[in-house]
């Protein structure tokens, strides 16, 4: 099998593009790595309903690791999981296995210095563990991102404040208020647009 290419034999880095980024940023938030004795597990939890942010995040997947990911709806739950196994999935992305809960999460350089993967990684984040809202009577806007990380809500912050913004740091989360500055955000990340 490795002979005929159809199983890997060496596992390269991967490029480090806009692509990459978004998938950092959907793991961070929704998905998790699983280690095994032979391989690792990677697997996106999404909401069922929401059948863009499957589409997009499993084909996202397939891009990257250049294999189909399995797609299967978790029983009694309206939750669907995008998996896939492989050798060294953890050491290549750069996020640890298992709980990330108190982890001291560093944004890798080449996303930080470079304002389309900037976006990209916020947009996985975002997909994964954003909102946006919209309250008429009050005129009230709100597009957070919310997460018990307090190193990556730190990250997110820091990352949405170089775009030009002025988000507000709270506990377990990220908001961004100004109307103007709500839809010009949820537009530069593409919020739930697929």
């Amino acid at each position: 099998m490795r002979d005929a290419g159809i199983i890997k034999s060496e596992y390269y880095p991967f490029e480090k593009d806009g692509n990459l980024a978004e998938l950092i940023g959907v793991v961070l938030g929704d998905g998790h790595i699983a280690r095994f004795l032979r391989c690792d597990c990677l697997r996106i939890t999404a909401n069922g309903d929401n059948v863009g942010f499957v589409r997009r995040y499993s084909r996202l997947v397939r891009t990257i690791f250049g294999k189909e990911p399995a797609v299967a709806k978790v029983r009694a739950s309206k939750a669907v999981t995008i998996t896939l196994y492989e050798k060294q999935i953890s050491s290549r992305l750069g996020i640890p296995h298992g709980s990330r809960h108190n982890i001291n999460y560093v944004v890798p350089r080449w996303i930080s210095l470079d304002r389309n993967h900037v976006l990209r990684f916020l947009r996985g984040l975002y997909e994964a563990e954003g909102s946006y809202n919209v309250h008429a009577p009050t005129y009230t806007h709100k597009f957070q991102f919310s997460n018990a990380n307090e190193s990556l809500l730190n990250a997110v912050f820091e990352l949405v404040k170089t775009l030009g913004f002025h988000p507000h740091l709270s506990y377990r989360q990220v908001q961004v208020s100004r109307k103007d500055e709500v839809q010009m955000l949820k537009n530069l990340l593409e919020f739930r647009r697929y």
